[in-house]
């Protein structure tokens, strides 16, 4: 990787920059195992900033992530020593709440989509819509799309949990393929949602609890077949007396 001239330029001082200075404005950057193999990580006094996967695991040079990096933060890159604390069990279990993220270089509105991501559990996913009806935003379902495209931290912050309401997976930084091999590591019952999609039903219910969710919810996989019922939308279940399951927070939303 060449020198940023802006590291070699405080090389160049004649006294020593004050302590801290250095990691204020650069990054830092690690290779470490993920799910989907090697990926480097970088960092910054504030968190984890970039997260980019390398499609060669034998690759060793990391051009184009510096680029890219120093692209869209403008930023210099520096080894780290080792990975930012709660780093690999983040990528291990998938399970990132605490992980500090920097995320001060996207807009509130991006912002808003991946804390949204965030909160979607291990082995459940929701509509694009959802995303859109939780930030306030129910007409920027595409908007949500391209802010998820553009997540710099993927893994960490689960956009590959956001997928389309027909149970098609729909686009990811890492490629259809790498989304759709990590919801089922996680359990995720990707052909049961097609095939419920097509059978246009959107929402499963429990006749003992009059709770409706989203298929993948917790609460919805304890249903017994006997006691399941499925419906297009969350006003056609409450017509037939059931509420919004208060964990998955399902409403009406986009295809």
């Amino acid at each position: 990787m060449n020198q940023d001239p802006l590291l070699a330029g405080l090389a160049a001082l004649s006294a020593d920059a004050p302590s801290g200075l250095l990691d204020r404005i650069a990054a830092r950057w690690v290779r470490v195992p993920s799910p989907l193999g090697e990926v480097s990580v970088a960092s910054t006094d504030h968190g984890i900033v970039f997260l980019r996967r390398h499609e060669d695991p034998a690759a060793g040079d990391l051009a184009g992530f510096a680029e890219e990096f120093r692209a869209r933060f403008g930023r210099p890159l520096l080894p780290g020593d080792r990975p930012p604390a709660g780093l690999m069990p983040a990528l291990r279990t998938g399970r990132a709440a605490g992980l500090p993220l920097d995320l001060r270089e996207l807009s509130d509105f991006q912002r808003d989509v991946l804390t949204t991501a965030q909160r979607i559990p291990r082995g459940e996913v929701r509509p694009y819509g959802w995303i859109a009806r939780q930030i306030g935003r129910p007409g920027a379902v595409r908007a949500v799309g391209t802010a998820l495209a553009r997540n710099p931290v993927p893994l960490l912050v689960p956009c590959h949990r956001v997928i389309r309401s027909d149970g098609v997976v729909g686009d990811y930084v890492f490629g259809g393929e790498a989304k759709e091999r990590l919801l089922r590591e996680e359990g995720v019952d990707l052909d049961g949602l097609r095939t419920m999609a097509g059978e246009k039903v959107f929402y499963l219910a429990s006749d003992t609890t009059g709770i409706v969710c989203f298929p993948t919810c917790h609460n919805a996989r304890r249903i017994t077949p006997r006691h399941r019922h499925g419906f297009r939308s969350i006003a056609q279940a409450e017509s037939a007396g059931y509420r919004a399951c208060r964990t998955c927070r399902p409403g009406e939303v986009a295809a």
